[in-house]
């Protein structure tokens, strides 16, 4: 069996913890760590809507997702005008994962603009800016009840995300970048907090996987969100 590089069990987090109020600017901001992986999740409300929902009194939800040059071993180019289709992918699955969140009816005719900066890659930065990103969102909401421009909070429930992968046949959780590179099957599963799914994202990178490996997997992502919220919960008292 694989052998953890950093000695956790098969179904052991990172060590997590949130940084709330990282920034003075914005209305949520949280420096979410996972492990080696630190993502900056700030929240911008800005009066108005996308011109399809103008009138409809719904609000919105967008996210922008980076990586700073400096976050991997290699610098990175920075993104300008021409974004790469992976960052494309993973700022739509964060703005996915957090409008399940949100009662856009109760959030009114306003954005609210999450962006998502990976400031340190060690594998996992999709997962950890949708669970960091909740609690900065939690944050603005809560700054937008005490501005007195909401009655009440248009939070519906949490979300968290979590990494999953199978390493010669064998499924681990929250894997890091030797376990990322050497997976076979890699799986990004976004949950409420009633454990009801709100994103699936699983590839076979060599072969296939099969039923029983993939409720093992679901089972392990089950886990690792249920500590996750919890982990939310206690940051956000």
């Amino acid at each position: 069996m694989w052998q953890r590089p950093d000695g956790r069990q098969p179904d052991q987090l990172r060590p997590v913890w949130f940084e709330r109020q990282f920034t003075r600017f914005a209305a949520g901001s949280v420096l979410t760590h996972c492990g080696d992986t630190q993502v900056l999740c700030t929240v911008t409300v800005q009066p108005g809507v996308p011109r399809f929902l103008e009138g409809t009194g719904q609000g919105w939800l967008t996210a922008e997702y980076r990586m700073l040059p400096g976050a991997t071993p290699q610098r990175q180019e920075r993104e300008f005008m021409k974004l790469s289709g992976r960052t494309q992918e993973i700022q739509r699955l964060i703005g996915r994962s957090l409008r399940s969140a949100i009662d856009m009816k109760v959030l009114g005719e306003r954005t609210l603009i999450v962006d998502a900066d990976v400031l340190q890659a060690d594998a996992g930065t999709r997962t950890t800016a949708i669970t960091g990103g909740y609690v900065a969102v939690s944050d603005a909401v809560q700054k937008l009840l005490e501005w007195g421009d909401l009655e009440r909070s248009p939070l519906r429930h949490q979300i968290a995300a979590v990494s999953i992968g199978l390493i010669e046949a064998d499924p681990f959780l929250d894997l890091n970048y030797p376990e990322d590179i050497a997976a076979t099957v890699d799986f990004n599963v976004v949950l409420n907090q009633d454990l009801s799914l709100i994103e699936l994202q699983g590839t076979a990178e060599e072969g296939s996987f099969t039923r029983v490996q993939l409720n093992q997997m679901m089972d392990l992502a089950e886990k690792g969100i249920q500590e996750l919220l919890e982990l939310q919960r206690q940051a956000l008292q």
